[in-house]
Formats: C-alpha cells, structure tokens, sequence
C-alpha cells in the first residue's frame, strides 16, 4: 500500500536530443535501451535491471543542476576513466563520508551521480 521502491527516474532533454542520450547512457553508461509503457516517440527509456531512466522532451528546456538521480555503479574507477576518455568533466566528491562519488553531467547538462560502495 505505500511506496517501497523507485520505479522510474525522469530527466528532461532538449529537442532532437535522442543521438546524444543513446551515446551516453546507452553507450558510456552502458544501459540497454528499451520501448517505454505507452511512451510518445520523443521519450526513451534505458534500462540495467530495476534502474529504469526516461528521457523525454521538455519545451524550453532547462538542465537540472541541483536535482539529480544518484546511480549505483560497479568498478567505479573503469567507469570514471571510460567518461574522461570520451571528453566528459568528472567531479569527484569527497566530502561525505561512506561511498565513493563522481558528478557528471549529461549532453544536456543534467547532473548524474556515480556512487559507489555501501550506503
């Protein structure tokens, strides 16, 4: 009866923003992409798992900079080598104690956490 899990992340992109978020989060981010419930033809829907991401075209589109999803990753390090070979600005984020974390920002400019480890 209460809410018990995420189903879903949503993110906005920009107009004709489908190559750009196939080659990072289908491609960098290696998640698999997938036809979504019901979905209008200018959203996609990538996938590893229970993670589920929904990319759909907000007009007058503006990157979420502070609100962002924090994702769950293995090998935190390949994949941080992997994102600064393709040319992508990694922040490593320290300050906290527990996991280890790493901000991206996508092609559009939406802040993605990369945490690794215990919670």
């Amino acid at each position: 009866m209460f809410p018990h899990a995420l189903h879903h992340v949503q993110l906005a992109m920009p107009q004709g923003g489908a190559a750009e978020a196939r080659a990072f989060y289908g491609d960098l981010l290696g998640l698999d992409e997938e036809e979504g419930p019901g979905a209008p033809p200018d959203e996609l829907w990538f996938r590893r798992g229970e993670l589920r991401i929904r990319l759909g075209v907000e007009p007058g589109f503006r990157p979420a900079r502070k609100a962002h999803p924090a994702l769950m990753v293995r090998k935190l390090d390949a994949l941080a080598e992997r994102l600064e070979r393709a040319g992508l600005d990694l922040r490593r984020d320290d300050r906290l104690p527990g996991p280890r974390r790493v901000c991206i920002d996508d092609p559009f400019g939406n802040r993605i956490e990369l945490v690794e480890g215990a919670v």
